[in-house]
Protein backbone atom coordinates (compact mmCIF):
# COMPACT_ATOMS: atom_id res chain seq x y z
CA UNK A 1 0.00 0.00 0.00
CA UNK A 2 0.97 3.57 -0.83
CA UNK A 3 2.14 6.20 1.73
CA UNK A 4 0.65 9.07 1.89
CA UNK A 5 2.48 12.35 2.21
CA UNK A 6 -0.16 15.24 3.18
CA UNK A 7 0.53 19.09 1.65
CA UNK A 8 -0.25 22.22 3.70
CA UNK A 9 0.63 25.91 2.45
CA UNK A 10 1.00 28.48 5.40
CA UNK A 11 1.12 31.61 5.60
CA UNK A 12 4.34 32.85 7.46
CA UNK A 13 3.45 34.20 10.78
CA UNK A 14 3.80 33.05 14.03
CA UNK A 15 1.18 30.50 15.02
CA UNK A 16 0.08 29.00 11.82
CA UNK A 17 1.94 25.98 12.18
CA UNK A 18 0.86 25.94 15.51
CA UNK A 19 -3.04 26.04 14.51
CA UNK A 20 -2.15 23.03 12.56
CA UNK A 21 -0.64 21.01 14.46
CA UNK A 22 -2.79 21.71 17.32
CA UNK A 23 -5.90 20.41 14.94
CA UNK A 24 -3.95 17.24 14.24
CA UNK A 25 -3.16 17.33 18.38
CA UNK A 26 -6.64 17.55 18.98
CA UNK A 27 -7.89 14.66 16.67
CA UNK A 28 -4.93 12.07 17.89
CA UNK A 29 -3.52 12.81 14.58
CA UNK A 30 0.38 11.35 15.16
CA UNK A 31 2.73 13.46 12.77
CA UNK A 32 5.53 10.65 11.85
CA UNK A 33 7.43 12.88 9.91
CA UNK A 34 7.33 16.63 8.33
CA UNK A 35 9.26 19.23 6.59
CA UNK A 36 8.38 23.21 6.21
CA UNK A 37 10.76 25.28 4.39
CA UNK A 38 9.90 29.55 4.71
CA UNK A 39 11.88 30.28 0.83
CA UNK A 40 8.72 28.72 -0.51
CA UNK A 41 5.93 31.71 0.06
CA UNK A 42 3.73 30.51 1.13
CA UNK A 43 5.31 27.74 3.24
CA UNK A 44 5.03 24.48 2.25
CA UNK A 45 4.63 21.94 4.92
CA UNK A 46 4.84 17.84 3.96
CA UNK A 47 4.23 15.61 6.63
CA UNK A 48 3.18 11.79 7.36
CA UNK A 49 0.76 10.88 10.01
CA UNK A 50 -0.57 8.15 11.16
CA UNK A 51 -3.95 8.29 9.66
CA UNK A 52 -3.54 10.48 6.48
CA UNK A 53 -7.66 10.39 5.38
CA UNK A 54 -8.24 11.37 8.55
CA UNK A 55 -5.98 14.54 8.75
CA UNK A 56 -6.87 15.43 5.21
CA UNK A 57 -10.68 15.65 6.23
CA UNK A 58 -9.96 17.60 9.34
CA UNK A 59 -7.51 19.42 7.88
CA UNK A 60 -10.11 20.61 4.64
CA UNK A 61 -12.88 21.19 7.28
CA UNK A 62 -11.01 23.79 8.68
CA UNK A 63 -10.38 25.33 5.46
CA UNK A 64 -6.83 24.32 5.03
CA UNK A 65 -5.66 23.80 1.62
CA UNK A 66 -4.54 20.10 1.33
CA UNK A 67 -3.15 18.00 -1.29
CA UNK A 68 -1.69 14.64 -1.04
CA UNK A 69 0.46 12.64 -2.66
CA UNK A 70 2.11 9.05 -2.57
CA UNK A 71 5.69 9.34 -1.51
CA UNK A 72 8.57 6.59 -0.91
CA UNK A 73 10.05 5.72 2.82
CA UNK A 74 13.22 4.33 2.25
CA UNK A 75 15.70 2.99 5.16
CA UNK A 76 19.30 4.14 5.49
CA UNK A 77 22.10 2.69 7.90
CA UNK A 78 24.13 4.53 9.98
CA UNK A 79 27.17 4.43 8.68
CA UNK A 80 28.61 6.88 5.37
CA UNK A 81 28.10 6.62 2.32
CA UNK A 82 24.55 4.88 2.97
CA UNK A 83 22.13 7.37 1.49
CA UNK A 84 24.42 7.32 -1.45
CA UNK A 85 23.36 3.84 -1.79
CA UNK A 86 19.45 5.41 -1.93
CA UNK A 87 20.44 8.24 -3.86
CA UNK A 88 23.24 6.94 -6.46
CA UNK A 89 20.31 4.48 -8.48
CA UNK A 90 17.80 6.99 -8.60
CA UNK A 91 20.27 9.31 -10.50
CA UNK A 92 21.25 6.83 -12.99
CA UNK A 93 17.21 6.15 -13.04
CA UNK A 94 16.84 10.04 -13.80
CA UNK A 95 14.04 10.11 -11.05
CA UNK A 96 14.05 13.53 -9.53
CA UNK A 97 13.95 13.96 -6.37
CA UNK A 98 11.89 16.81 -5.11
CA UNK A 99 11.79 16.77 -1.28
CA UNK A 100 13.17 14.62 0.99
CA UNK A 101 12.81 14.95 5.22
CA UNK A 102 13.45 12.40 7.84
CA UNK A 103 11.08 10.26 9.59
CA UNK A 104 11.04 11.34 13.37
CA UNK A 105 11.34 7.12 14.22
CA UNK A 106 14.38 5.50 13.77
CA UNK A 107 13.71 1.58 12.86
CA UNK A 108 16.17 -0.42 14.30
CA UNK A 109 19.96 1.40 13.76
CA UNK A 110 18.43 2.56 10.22
CA UNK A 111 16.89 6.05 9.54
CA UNK A 112 13.86 6.25 7.71
CA UNK A 113 13.87 8.92 4.76
CA UNK A 114 10.85 9.98 3.04
CA UNK A 115 11.02 10.55 -0.80
CA UNK A 116 9.05 12.79 -2.59
CA UNK A 117 9.88 12.04 -6.55
CA UNK A 118 8.96 13.04 -9.89
CA UNK A 119 8.32 9.44 -11.22
CA UNK A 120 7.05 7.47 -8.22
CA UNK A 121 6.59 3.80 -10.03
CA UNK A 122 10.23 3.98 -11.84
CA UNK A 123 11.73 4.97 -8.45
CA UNK A 124 10.14 1.87 -6.59
CA UNK A 125 11.11 -0.49 -9.51
CA UNK A 126 14.95 1.35 -9.29
CA UNK A 127 14.72 0.95 -5.28
CA UNK A 128 13.79 -2.36 -5.49
CA UNK A 129 15.98 -3.86 -8.07
CA UNK A 130 19.00 -2.17 -6.07
CA UNK A 131 17.71 -3.85 -2.91
CA UNK A 132 16.94 -0.51 -1.31
CA UNK A 133 14.86 -1.78 1.92
CA UNK A 134 11.11 0.12 1.60
CA UNK A 135 8.44 0.41 3.84
CA UNK A 136 4.83 0.30 3.46
CA UNK A 137 2.15 2.09 5.36
CA UNK A 138 3.65 -0.28 8.13
CA UNK A 139 4.98 3.01 9.08
CA UNK A 140 2.40 4.53 10.62
CA UNK A 141 2.64 2.09 13.44
CA UNK A 142 6.03 3.14 13.84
Amino acid sequence: MPITQISVPLENEPGRLHTLCDLLEKEEINIKAIMASSIQKPVQVHMVVNDPAKAENVLKGRGFNVSTKEVIAVAAPDHPGALNAVLRPLLEAKVNIETMYPFINLHGDEAIIILEVDNIQKAKEVLKKHWVKTFSTEIYKI
